[in-house]
C-alpha cells in the first residue's frame, strides 16, 4: 500500500470547515452557554431575593467589563440559538437540505444574530 507522502487523514489546518459544519458546532457551543447562563439567571434571582444589599453587589459584578463581554455573549448565545432552532424546525418540514439552500441558511442564521445582538444592546443603551 503507497501513500505517496501523503498523510492519513486530512488534519484540521488544511480542512475548510463548511458554515453548516460551523453552524452545527455554534449551535452546540450557544447551547452550553445558555445552560452556563442559566446559572446566573438563578444568581441574579437569588440576589434578588436576598435584598439590595445583595442585588447591588450582583449589579457590581454584572457592570464591569467581563460582566458585560458575558452579558453580550449570552445574548449572542440566546439569538443564535433561537435562530439556529427555527431553521432545524424548517429542516424537520422537509425542506432546505439542497447544499445551496443549506449555505444560504447558514449565513443568513448567523448575520441575523449578530444583527439581533447588536440591535438588543443597540436599545437597551
Amino acid at each position: 500500500m503507497s501513500n505517496n507522502g501523503r498523510p492519513l487523514s486530512p488534519h484540521l489546518s488544511i480542512y475548510r470547515w463548511p458554515i453548516t459544519m460551523t453552524t452545527s458546532i455554534l449551535h452546540r457551543v450557544t447551547g452550553i452557554a445558555l445552560s452556563i447562563g442559566s446559572i446566573v439567571l438563578v444568581a441574579w434571582l437569588f440576589g434578588v431575593a436576598m435584598g439590595a444589599e445583595s442585588y447591588a453587589i450582583f449589579l457590581s459584578y454584572m457592570d464591569s467589563i467581563l460582566g458585560r463581554v458575558l452579558l453580550i455573549g449570552w445574548s449572542f448565545a440566546f439569538f443564535f440559538h433561537l435562530s439556529n432552532g427555527v431553521r432545524h424546525l424548517v429542516w424537520d418540514s422537509g425542506r432546505g437540505f439542497e447544499k445551496s439552500t443549506a449555505n444560504a441558511s447558514a449565513w443568513f442564521v448567523l448575520i441575523l444574530a449578530v444583527i439581533l445582538t447588536a440591535l438588543f444592546w443597540w436599545i437597551r443603551l
